[in-house]
């Protein structure tokens, strides 16, 4: 696949017609009768087709999960690591390449579709550290001559449902963990952006992957289904709405498998008198609008506390600044939204703002691109004077859109934030340790930023959402994510010191009972 660059939109640069499942080690073309068209969000032009796979194609690519899941899992993890190790490579040496996929298919600029990947490649580089991540524990002598210890072992075949926000990152938290640790893996990236995902599949072949470890499959609802009712799938990891993240982790659980999944949020900035102003307005324009909202960790709503409410006008007049334009021209600070029907409902949730009270302060809703007039573009937009019981508040907008609250204190600031149902993240802006340390403490949230507007972990830990944003036992990455993809087994073991000593050699003839 090439992606074009500029506005030269011509067909010798577009990707191939048809995307491909990638099964048994093997690029294939479907046999299915039913396709979903790829759009280019910039120009909403047709540039591929992704097939909706057929039952058979999907249970091929499960048996070719299971075929392999018993020579992986036995391969040993120093082999498993050295394939990781060639990989993470390859995915530094193509890195432009995968990003330029993502703007096409998906968008967001290419400086953050650079950022997409590169995140995703961290998670890759701390799979390589298996062989720390993996120990198991032990303690000899629990009493005379018996010792217990544990390892970590794989689950089976395992399986990812990713979203279009993110086509890289995403699916690079999920298979290489689970990979490395012994796993075989199923994915489904988002029928809107499978590209990327299918070059990470062709590099992870040439570092070495053996067929049939690590298959892809394409589609919509039948897929999950697929993935939530499936026997030999033992566990699932999902990222995106939460209406769908629900749905597959009820129905998954029901059949006996782990899920985890990550879903939506509100994630909220507060705001102190103290913070220092310049830096504060400009993380949070940063935070708001990048990716143009589409991130499940943007900061989409800002308390201001206090007299810092005054900076409200600022705010506004920075939002202002930022460049809408297609993700591949120089300069763009955000792109498109995904597709028509998410813009849609982006301008919706903005009117009923204003229709329930809120002051809409930087409406982005009729902006034109030049040369893109029918591209999904909504530009920076604000709506201020927004109470709790506003939808605009109440839901996920997922679009370049900050709401702003008011608090008269950081206890009501706490309060707002604790008692909106998503726990995903949280920033605060403050000079005073005293004050960030009681926030911290305070709000219900997994991930709190202070003075860091989108606080996700680096790889060594975890990702830590919770309440409404998350469902699940164990987290993305991290410890975390090597306790979902392993099981204990713990092997108790006595052998009698009396038993080690031979005092001559027996040559008798040995009776029964001895």
């Amino acid at each position: 696949m090439c992606a074009p660059s500029g506005k030269d939109h011509s067909l010798c640069c577009l990707p191939q017609p048809t995307t491909k499942l990638f099964i048994d080690g093997k690029f294939v073309e479907s046999k299915t009768t039913e396709w979903i068209d790829i759009h280019n969000p910039a120009t909403n032009e047709v540039v591929a087709r992704v097939p909706k796979a057929t039952t058979s194609e999907m249970e091929a690519a499960v048996a070719s999960c299971k075929k392999a899941f018993w020579n992986w899992s036995e391969t040993s993890v120093l082999s498993r690591q050295q394939i990781f190790l060639r990989y993470q490579q390859l995915i530094k040496d193509n890195l432009k390449e995968i990003s330029k996929l993502i703007t096409f298919e998906q968008g967001k600029t290419l400086a953050d579709a650079e950022g997409d990947v590169f995140r995703g490649l961290q998670v890759v580089e701390h799979a390589c550290s298996v062989t720390s991540l993996i120990l198991g524990e032990t303690m000899p002598s629990i009493t005379k001559d018996m010792d217990t210890c544990t390892y970590r072992l794989p689950l089976g075949v395992c399986a990812g449902i990713a979203p279009f926000n993110f086509p890289a990152m995403i699916p690079l938290w999920m298979f290489p963990m689970a990979m490395v640790c012994g796993n075989t893996f199923l994915m489904k990236p988002s029928e809107r952006v499978p590209g990327a995902l299918m070059f990470l599949a062709k590099l992870f072949q040439d570092a070495g992957a053996p067929d049939g470890t690590l298959n892809i499959i394409h589609g919509q609802h039948e897929a999950v289904n697929f993935i939530c009712d499936h026997p030999d799938i033992r566990a699932i990891s999902f990222v995106g709405s939460n209406q769908a993240g629900e749905y597959i982790y009820e129905r998954g659980s029901r059949n006996g498998k782990r899920v985890q999944a990550n879903m939506g949020a509100k994630n909220h900035g507060v705001v102190m008198p103290d913070a220092n102003k310049e830096n504060t307005l400009n993380q949070l324009v940063g935070a708001a609008f990048g990716a143009a909202g589409q991130r499940c960790m943007a900061l989409s709503t800002a308390i201001l506390v206090g007299e810092a409410q005054k900076w409200l006008p600022e705010l506004v007049e920075r939002a202002k600044n930022l460049r809408v334009n297609a993700g591949d021209q120089p300069g763009a600070d955000l792109g498109p939204l995904i597709s028509p029907q998410a813009k849609e409902r982006v301008c919706h949730l903005i009117q009923k703002g204003v229709e329930e009270g809120a002051s809409l302060l930087l409406d982005g809703r009729n902006i034109k691109v030049k040369g893109y007039e029918n591209g999904n573009f909504v530009g920076p937009t604000i709506l201020a004077n927004v109470k709790p019981n506003m939808t605009c508040y109440k839901e996920e907008i997922f679009g370049p859109v900050l709401v702003v609250l008011e608090a008269d204190t950081l206890d009501d600031a706490i309060e707002m934030v604790n008692n909106n149902p998503y726990g995903n993240g949280t920033a605060i802006f403050t000079t005073n340790g005293a004050t960030a340390r009681k926030y911290s403490h305070l709000v219900d949230v997994g991930q709190v930023g202070v003075n860091v507007p989108i606080p996700v972990p680096l790889p060594m830990f975890s990702f830590t959402g919770s309440r409404a944003s998350f469902r699940g036992d164990a987290n993305f990455y991290g410890k975390q994510g090597v306790q979902f993809y392993t099981q204990l087994k713990t092997i108790i073991s006595q052998w009698k010191e009396e038993d080690a000593t031979v005092t001559k050699p027996a040559v008798v003839m040995p009776t029964m009972g001895n």
